[in-house]
Parts: C-alpha cells; structure tokens; sequence
C-alpha cells in the first residue's frame, strides 16, 4: 500500500478525523498532526477576509513535496490536505498528518511536509485587513 493515503486541494471545509484515520497504520509508534487555522490578526493588524488560490498544478506538486518526504523519512502513513478559497475566522486551511514507527521522525516529517509545501507548492493566500489594505502571501 502507498504511504501517502490521501492529498487534496479542496473548496470545501478540511477534517482532522479525516486525516488521522487515513494515516492509521498498526505499524506506527508515533504520528504527529499539523493543523493550519485563520488567525484573526497578523502582523499587528485585524483580518476581515482571507482566500487562498492555488495553481492548477499544485495537487502534482503536492503529490510531489509528499513523496520527497516520504522517500527522506521512515513515513508509514502521510495525509496532506489544503483548503482554498473564501475561509472565515477559525476555519482549517491546511491539515498534515505523517504516521513513522518513531515519535521523532513523525515529528520531523510533519514538519518537513508542511514547511516544503508552504514553500514548493503554488498556493497563495489574499488576505484583506480591517484598515482596508490587503496583500498577497506565497505570490512570486
């Protein structure tokens, strides 16, 4: 069986059940779970709107950053799922989930996978602040 059990780019909202069932393996000792939640505030300033967008390659790319990772670590089980568009205060925008036979490399993959898709993967964040500026995160 495949150690990468389920990546997505979705419009819809994301479950943490849902990747955490997918990453369960008798195999594993450790798994460790990352999971991406609309802050109200960054950089001092108050948040009204955020929407992410993603290139039409990005589910290849994030199929791409997952086997990297999963080829670098002792990875079980992986589960990478981000969100896109219009999300609301609180609403999950991304969920990572890596199973390892060990808690010290569950930990390090997770964080591995979601810092190299935050950084590989073609989606951007708009977001609009309550000053009435806005920027765009990720764009080149």
């Amino acid at each position: 069986m495949d150690v990468i059990r389920l990546l997505g780019i979705r419009d819809t909202p994301l479950s943490v059940d849902e990747a955490l069932r997918a990453v369960g393996d008798h195999t594993a000792g450790g798994t460790a779970i990352f999971v991406g939640t609309v802050r109200e505030e960054d950089q001092g300033k108050a948040v009204t709107l955020l929407s992410y967008s993603a290139h039409p390659t990005a589910e290849q790319e994030l199929r791409r950053v997952a086997e990297k990772v999963a080829a670098d670590h002792a990875v079980t089980a992986l589960a990478a799922v981000h969100r896109v568009g219009d999300l609301e205060l609180g609403d999950i925008a991304v969920v990572v989930a890596v199973a390892c036979p060990h808690r010290g490399e569950a930990f390090a993959a997770c964080r591995r996978m979601i810092d190299d898709l935050k950084h590989e993967v073609p989606i951007w964040k708009h977001q609009v602040f309550a000053d009435g500026t806005s920027e765009w995160v990720g764009a080149c």
